[in-house]
């Protein structure tokens, strides 16, 4: 598949790339966890060789999106990311990496375009969640909204949040709120045909921290027809945030992206 990076009103607000690298051989795609904006993975611009120009996706609701309404549902949410990638779908393979959240848009997405437009990542990266099919993912989309104390202690027990945000009453409402309508989002979305088998022709490649519960990443690898392969890499739900795993991360999709771009 072939892409090239046009820009268009609208573009720079939903796709966030804060290393432009105009003559790099792919682009990376990355797709946040629940509550999460662009701010991580723009850094990862830099850490990656020419090779690879990094992205990431931005959701309505957070940072310069903060006065737009949340997404109403995951259909809302894949049509508008989609309908920006397949203006940019012309001579530059891509690939996305999604964490936790962003593991299940970043799979719609995929499924979207694979189904719709015949088109799909060299490589799909997944880290930090549970199959789309599996029971485990069920009973959690099933599960009632929390409390606001439930959500704010599962959030410091993950990690992955600065203390003083949490500290910060306006920032901790906003956060709050931005978790729930990921949720929301999360739970509207059908993924009846994920039991399809060899959905993808990709190679795809699940993460996870090895001090986490476990996420039968197992269950991911029935989705393509191309290899797959498991990491699991020392830490718990952030195990991407230690400095030790990111480097591990960078070397190893750029190893598969550049193997792929061949």
């Amino acid at each position: 598949l072939l892409v090239t990076f046009f820009f268009f009103p609208g573009m720079e607000k939903v796709i966030v790339c804060s290393y432009k690298k105009p003559d790099a051989l792919c682009r990376l795609i990355c797709f946040p966890w629940a509550g999460g904006g662009t701010s991580h993975f723009a850094q990862w611009g830099k850490l990656f060789n020419s090779s690879i120009e990094v992205s990431s996706v931005r959701l309505p609701g957070r940072e310069c999106r903060a006065k737009e309404p949340f997404a109403k549902d995951m259909t809302a949410v894949v049509n508008e990311i989609t309908s920006i990638l397949l203006k940019d779908l012309k001579d530059k393979p891509f690939a996305f990496f999604g964490h936790s959240f962003g593991s299940y848009v970043c799979y719609a997405v995929a499924v979207h375009l694979k189904e719709k437009y015949g088109v799909e990542p060299i490589h799909l990266f997944l880290s930090g969640a549970y199959a789309p099919h599996s029971e485990a993912f069920l009973l959690m989309k099933r599960s009632k909204d929390a409390k606001d104390e439930d959500i704010l202690e599962h959030v410091q027990y993950l990690g992955g949040t600065p203390p003083e945000f949490l500290q910060n009453e306006d920032i901790r409402k906003h956060l709050l709120l931005t978790i729930r309508e990921d949720v929301r989002v999360l739970q509207t979305y059908s993924f009846e045909k994920a039991d399809r088998k060899n959905v993808f022709s990709c190679d795809v490649t699940c993460f996870d921290g090895s001090e986490e519960i476990v996420h039968d990443s197992e269950a991911w690898l029935g989705i393509t027809s191309g290899d797959t392969s498991i990491y699991n890499l020392p830490g718990g739900h952030f195990y991407l945030l230690e400095p030790s795993n990111e480097i591990f991360l960078i070397k190893h999709i750029t190893k598969c992206i550049e193997n792929a771009a061949l």
